[in-house]
């Protein structure tokens, strides 16, 4: 009910599940024609959600594939049809109100939806799943569900007042066949009155605890039935789901980064790296009730939960207790006496049952690895690969000059009251990652998050996430907190002198200062991780150094380092045509323009990466210097080329790069920067409509495919399909040889008139995003 809140149901003062009855055992039989239907607790009819959803499609066909070449097409299964009642049965029950007498969400810890969902290790038998997969529950009616007769559709609502417009009050309809990106169930068994449902949800969806409801009718306009769920629903963030934000592709970093409930913070200096184990123990008994808890006592809207980007800067707000009674008190003090010393902790799940225990009083006390080990709790738990991260020789930037700054007076004396930067011996965060689609391309990815506090962004003690690439490249104009980072892992330290005029100069700068053996543990051991180089380019290198002055200039203090005494070099990247092709070298032309009447010099770094389409950056396949002279006034263009041998290993599916360019011109000091997103195109199957497209008549259509590659492709499969012309089958080619030509013809008789869309697609593991169409009218017969 709107207002209602959903909570999971507790054995202890923390929250344990309860425990759930086996899933019930489907028979196999239907009950025969005399056999009577028990009535149960029946109520009103209900009007059906869609009543087309659940019309009989004929169940005859005649749709043929004769393959040309490679391999024969097996002969069509034909699809299983739903058992349908007899005529006595529903006899019997005339008159009688669908209704629902019980639901099993087959939540078992140890059943298929857990385990599918990567959720096995949760204490408890609730039913905790991840978005954009399906799941199954089974459902038990007062009588046999009849599509001719019968309506039946889910509700799922989360939060106070869930609205249909906010995806938070989601209905549920019932279809033939499932499609992605969508909530929708279809019946998958049917025996006597007990249903079983296959649900599937987009990988956008609001995670969260969810309140499930079955509403039942009949076609007729009579009131509906409703039957509401004992037990609630736990959504959470996917990483195995590509359409999901927070997805990552590799299975050990998933392993790690998501499902290792232990990990090693590191401490200390850089000459003497500690390291500690922590417990995050994102599975305990109580831990995902303590982690709803935290979202819940944000105030975060639900209709915000969608979105890994809120998700991650809201936690990182109520991690610490500044502003909003977080969860831990952060204490520099020394004095521990009235809580736990910091360094007591090893565990985050403590903390988070005690929290949740006290209905949201901030536990005493935190400091950054605290801090750090409970973010990294939450964050796994709601499902966001994280990890903790230390960093030696941090800085913190208290004015956003994007410097670590030291103020002397004439004498060389400090001047304590202007020195409120500082560096220290360790500081550790985290690293979550997501796709960042609010920012320009490249920047997905990890992500720093800090919940230690320390500054305020928008009024409030939180910090990130900021992308690892942008703070990398200087890029600090872009969300969220870059600046504050930078200035943790690469800010220079310079030191001034008051002038007599009380004016300041610039005497010294210290350019390797801070940020140094950025740490986290290695993915499947034990080991220390350096992943400095993810965070900074080498230390005085040149692209180091545009980095450091590319964010000064969006500091308080943009005069720091000298300006360009002219900027009259241009530089862009352009494509030939439509771009490079799949199976070819890739080439690309980086044009030069000298305004100026002088001549000029530079040196520009070129990198190309591998990227996914959501922009996260996956590894640089190839680092080039290119050395370039300009005459007066003079258009160079320079051409790039990436050998098919150098990516034909490395691609994702959309078979997308970036390359990135940057350098300084030397006469002028000039930074020159550009990147550059660009993918390879895939060929397109050829569709030649065959034969006169009239309803009834018998027509074929001739789809041809050449490899581009000069390298068999493995286990192809075409998919084809056409609305109005014929059902959607996939075909098995095999394999396919390098430049090899397929072409298959397909058989089918049109069953409706007008303009239709013959489709058809290519799926192999070596090459993706293939596809064709062909325009087809169909006329009367």
């Amino acid at each position: 009910m709107p207002g209602e809140r959903l909570t999971l149901r507790s054995t202890s003062e923390i929250g344990r599940f309860p425990g759930a009855a086996p899933p019930t055992r489907v028979q196999g039989t239907i009950h025969d024609e005399n056999e009577k239907q028990e009535e149960g607790g029946c109520r009103r009819w209900f009007r059906k959600i869609c009543p087309c959803c659940c019309k009989r499609k004929n169940s005859t066909s005649y749709d043929v594939t004769d393959k040309v070449e490679l391999t024969k097409v097996p002969a069509p299964t034909p699809e299983p049809t739903k058992p349908k009642p007899e005529n006595g049965e529903r006899k019997e029950t005339e008159g009688v109100e669908l209704s629902v007498c019980s639901v099993d969400l087959l939540s078992s810890g140890s059943g298929q939806n857990r385990v599918e969902h990567h959720t096995d290790q949760f204490h408890g038998d609730e039913l905790i799943i991840r978005r954009g997969q399906t799941f199954q529950i089974e459902i038990e009616l007062n009588q046999p569900f009849s599509a001719e007769t019968d309506k039946l559709h889910l509700e799922l609502k989360t939060g106070f007042l869930p609205k249909v417009s906010k995806g938070t009050h989601v209905i549920i309809p019932l279809v033939e066949h499932l499609e992605d990106e969508r909530w929708e169930a279809k019946i998958t068994e049917q025996n006597g009155t007990k249903i079983k449902l296959s649900v599937n949800s987009p990988a956008n969806a609001v995670i969260g605890l969810y309140g499930l409801s079955v509403i039942t009718g009949s076609l007729k306009d009579e009131a509906p039935n409703t039957h509401s769920s004992s037990k609630n629903i736990v959504m959470l963030f996917n990483p195995w789901c590509e359409e999901d934000t927070v997805f990552m592709d590799d299975d050990a970093q998933r392993k790690e980064y998501v499902l290792n409930d232990t990990g090693r913070i590191y401490y200390g200096t850089e000459k003497q790296i500690g390291a500690r184990t922590w417990n995050f123990g994102q599975f305990h008994e109580g831990i995902l009730e303590a982690c709803l808890f935290v979202l819940e006592k944000s105030d975060m809207p639900p209709s915000g939960r969608s979105d890994p980007v809120n998700v991650v800067r809201v936690i990182s707000a109520m991690i610490n207790a500044q502003d909003d009674y977080g969860v831990l008190v952060g204490n520099w003090s020394g004095n521990y006496s009235d809580g736990v010393s910091p360094a007591a902790w090893s565990s985050s799940v403590e903390i988070l049952r005690k929290y949740h225990s006290t209905e949201g009083i901030p536990v005493s006390y935190g400091q950054c690895w605290v801090f750090s080990g409970v973010t990294t709790t939450v964050l796994r738990c709601l499902g966001i690969p994280t990890r903790s991260v230390t960093n030696f020789q941090s800085a913190h930037d208290t004015d956003v000059s994007l410097t670590t700054d030291v103020y002397f007076d004439e004498n060389l004396q400090p001047i304590d009251h202007l020195n409120g930067d500082s560096v220290w011996n360790f500081h550790v965060w985290n690293d979550c990652w997501m796709a960042r689609p609010d920012l320009p391309p490249g920047h997905g990815g990890w992500q720093a998050v800090d919940s230690t506090p320390q500054e305020t962004s928008q009024g409030i003690f939180c910090c990130g996430p900021a992308s690892i690439s942008a703070i990398r490249s200087g890029q600090v104009y872009l969300k969220h907190d870059t600046p504050f980072v930078f200035a943790e892992v690469n800010s220079d330290k310079i030191y001034w002198q008051k002038n007599l005029d009380g004016t300041f100069s610039q005497i010294y700068s210290e350019k390797k200062a801070v940020g140094h053996c950025i740490s986290t543990k290695a993915v499947g051991s034990d080991e220390r991780d350096d992943i400095t180089h993810l965070y900074k380019h080498p230390e005085d290198s040149e692209e180091e150094r545009i980095a450091v002055e590319t964010a000064s200039r969006y500091g308080s203090k943009p005069d720091v380092y000298s300006a360009p005494a002219a900027e009259d070099v241009q530089v862009e990247v352009k494509l030939d045509g439509e771009g490079p092709r799949m199976g070819s070298d890739a080439k690309l032309s980086i044009v030069m323009k000298n305004l100026s009447s002088k001549a000029r010099r530079a040196t520009l770094h070129s990198q190309v990466a591998v990227m996914h389409y959501t922009g996260v950056l996956k590894n640089a396949i190839k680092k080039d210097q290119i050395p370039v002279e300009l005459l007066p006034n003079e258009e160079k263009t320079i051409e790039w080329v990436l050998p098919y041998q150098q990516y034909q290993n490395q691609l994702m599916d959309q078979a997308a790069l970036m390359l990135t360019l940057c350098g300084r011109v030397s006469e002028t000091k000039q930074v020159l920067a550009n990147q550059t997103s660009f993918r390879l195109r895939t060929p397109d199957l050829q569709i030649l409509p065959l034969g006169d497209a009239v309803v009834g008549k018998e027509m074929s259509a001739k789809i041809t495919f050449t490899n581009p590659l000069p390298r068999m492709l493995k286990d192809v499969v075409f998919r084809v399909e056409g609305l109005g012309l014929q059902k959607g089958h996939e075909v098995v080619v095999g394999d396919v040889g390098g430049h090899s030509t397929v072409t298959l013809t397909e058989h089918f008789i049109p069953s409706q008139p007008g303009p239709r869309k013959l489709v058809a697609s290519l799926d192999c593991k070596q090459l993706t995003q293939v596809h064709g169409v062909a325009d087809i009218t169909v006329l009367e017969q």
